[in-house]
């Protein structure tokens, strides 16, 4: 690779603003990818710096290079391999000491890196400093401060990162341990030399290793790396380069090694932070109300409770104006087809099928927008990683560690991440728990389902039922956690170990980026998935065994959903248009609603007009506001979305594995329909 082209790895602790600063470089013009032959994703960006092209990839945040989890294991052979330039270290500057440990192990690793200090306005808040001169003399790299969310120091990062890639061994280090240097027995002065210096028995241990791995290995190309990993028992490297020392490497030396890093580190902050107080900062304050024993689980479901009647009051306003815009747009065409003498069958599969599917998902794009906006906020204020704290008591009793609802709050916005995000999970066994009741949390796609049911048959109290959906996708995950806990032979244990970081402003910036890809996926899927979808369902309900057919009742998709009556009728919902637009969610949840206006004739469903001719038809066919509940939890347990199903299977790994997740979900949805339904009867 040429000069002109460069590429840098980004890398840091979660929460330390890593992805805030990459979206800051890259903006939206991400490619977003998998790893090879790994379900890990990666970002890429790139950008270009005077006649430099810099390649910019976006690793997941890790606290060390030691490997247990899928994400961690990603990060470290990247960084590892030839295929990056300069690795850009991002550290949150309010917690140093904390991010410096995975700098140590990264300078170990001899490649060039570069530190970028991040979040330096929050230590400015408390009132401390950091010695700039003094941290990279201790170091051996450079030392950049940055703020990712005001976009302050980019350009020099950048430029550090240009001018360092050449440079794999560290600058001039001053250490100035005193009398540890004085009383060293080493042949070579390993303080001028390193950054990280250990103790003289393991400083000679790295020696007697390194010397028989450049006899054995010589295409290795750091040899005191590969000797500090062997002297932790580093599996990986056991296997890969295997000496015959034991002598040597008598046992483990990773605690002693960790211990001694930690004490470098701590050396470090003596020296290069000044004014270090230890005072109560405002998320110390706010988190003994927020994580609180007795307030915290209530406080998270008022939150989600706030975030609900937002998406629901503020986006149900805007939606008005997407209805009429519809209305609009439909009528128009329609006349300028008809004025045309387009054909009939023509007319109607855009009119009723094209416009009225695709159209009908478009006006619920304010409601997503809002669910999307509150997500982004939480998570970027610091809120979402107490969840995890908060939950940790009940996953427990689960046998699940409290970081496994992560993926079950991720999974408010869509279903797909959410089982990505089980990946941070290090056992196999509640990994599969995990992706198995992760589809009962309520997706941004179902929403439109409980939108137009809740306000066509609950009134005023329609807020009330669709919210209630949330909190029944949490109690059923839960329960169905408990009961295959019941069927674990082996218990795991699951300790938390999770950071919560400092709470701070939102960045506005990171919060567009995340929201416009979010509102970019749904459009994309309203003009490609539900686009083919509402075809589809146009065509199996105006065509039949004879042919074009006039009358529904006639057509296959009338012959496929009266062949299951008997199966959904237990449950309130046998009728063969009701079975029809479930089959169709398959697809897309938000097909249900498109599939529901094609299935009985209503041109604008999701309009105030619709929505009273959609009441009509129902309540003339017995369907009822039980039945309509039903439905909606139906909706939110049964098969997840094609998409979904599929990353089942590539996580996984497994089409016997992902036939019983679908199998479970189906179970578990007519199962708790039932209930619900014969519930609603009695009362």
């Amino acid at each position: 690779m040429s000069k002109e082209e460069l590429k840098i790895g980004f890398i840091g602790n979660p929460n330390c603003g890593k992805t805030t600063l990459f979206n800051a470089y890259t903006g939206a013009n991400l490619k977003v990818a998998n790893w090879p032959g790994v379900t890990v994703e990666k970002k890429e960006g790139a950008m270009k710096y005077h006649n430099h092209v810099f390649k910019l990839v976006d690793l997941p945040g890790l606290y060390s290079l030691t490997s247990y989890t899928m994400e961690e294991t990603v990060s470290r052979n990247f960084i590892m391999s030839d295929d990056v330039d300069v690795i850009i270290d991002v550290a949150d500057a309010s917690a140093l000491e904390r991010n410096l440990y995975l700098t140590l192990q990264l300078i170990e690793l001899g490649k060039p890196v570069v530190l970028a200090l991040n979040m330096m306005d929050i230590v400015e808040k408390r009132g401390l400093e950091i010695d700039m001169h003094r941290l990279p003399e201790m170091l051996g790299i450079p030392v950049i401060p940055v703020s990712a969310r005001k976009k302050k120091g980019l350009d020099i990062l950048m430029h550090a990162a240009s001018h360092h890639m050449e440079q794999s061994s560290p600058d001039r280090i001053i250490h100035q341990h005193g009398e540890n240097t004085s009383k060293s027995r080493h042949k070579h002065d390993h303080h001028k030399e390193y950054t990280m210096v250990y103790s003289d028995e393991i400083e000679d241990k790295i020696d007697m290793i390194t010397e028989v791995l450049e006899k054995k290995y010589p295409e290795i190309k750091n040899f005191r790396w590969h000797a500090i990993k062997l002297m932790e028992m580093d599996p990986e490297i056991m296997e890969k380069y295997p000496v015959d020392l034991p002598h040597v490497i008598m046992r483990s030396y990773e605690k002693d090694i960790i211990k001694q890093k930690y004490d470098f580190i701590e050396e470090i902050i003596e020296e290069v932070v000044v004014n270090k107080k230890k005072q109560e900062n405002r998320t110390e304050k706010a988190d003994r109300i927020l994580t609180g024993r007795y307030t915290g689980i209530p406080i998270f479901f008022g939150i989600m409770a706030l975030v609900f009647f937002l998406t629901f009051t503020v986006g149900e306003w805007l939606k008005g104006y997407f209805e009429i815009g519809l209305d609009w747009f439909s009528g128009f065409f329609e006349n300028l087809l008809v004025s045309m003498n387009t054909n009939e069958i023509l007319v109607s599969l855009i009119i009723d099928g094209i416009i009225s599917g695709v159209g009908g998902i478009l006006t619920f794009l304010p409601n997503i927008f809002i669910l999307f906006l509150a997500l982004a906020f939480l998570e970027d204020s610091g809120y979402m990683a107490r969840v995890a704290y908060v939950m940790d008591g009940i996953m427990g009793k689960l046998g699940l560690s409290g970081k496994a609802f992560i993926p079950m709050i991720l999974g408010f916005g869509c279903t797909v991440p959410a089982i990505m995000a089980s990946r941070a999970l290090e056992d196999k066994r509640d990994r599969m728990r995990v992706i198995m009741i992760t589809p009962f949390m309520s997706c941004s796609a179902r929403l439109p389902v409980y939108v137009l049911f809740s306000q066509i048959f609950f009134g005023d109290k329609a807020m009330l039922a669709a919210y209630s959906m949330y909190i029944l996708g949490i109690l059923v995950a839960i329960a169905s956690a408990l009961v295959m806990k019941l069927f674990q032979k082996k218990k795991s244990v699951n300790p938390l170990l999770i950071e919560l970081p400092d709470y701070k402003s939102p960045s506005a910036y990171t919060i567009a980026i995340y929201v416009w890809e979010k509102i970019k996926d749904y459009i994309t899927k309203a003009g490609t998935t539900i686009f083919l979808a509402s075809i589809v369902m146009w065509a199996l309900l105006n065509f039949g065994p004879s042919g074009l057919t006039e009358n529904m009742g006639e057509s296959f998709g009338a012959i496929v959903g009266k062949a299951l009556v008997p199966v959904f009728k237990p449950v309130g919902l046998g009728y063969w248009q009701i079975i029809v637009a479930l089959i169709s969610g398959i697809a897309a949840k938000e097909v249900v609603v498109s599939s529901c206006s094609v299935l009985f004739g209503v041109g604008n469903v999701t309009s105030d007009v619709g929505m009273e001719s959609m009441l009509s038809i129902l309540t003339g066919m017995g369907f009822g506001a039980v039945n309509a509940y039903s439905l909606m939890v139906f909706c939110l347990l049964y098969i997840p979305c094609a998409a979904t199903i599929g990353t089942i299977k590539r996580e996984t790994g497994s089409v016997k594995k992902t036939l019983g997740a679908i199998a479970f979900q189906l179970l578990v949805a007519w199962t708790a329909s039932l209930i619900i339904y014969n519930i609603g009867r009695l009362l």
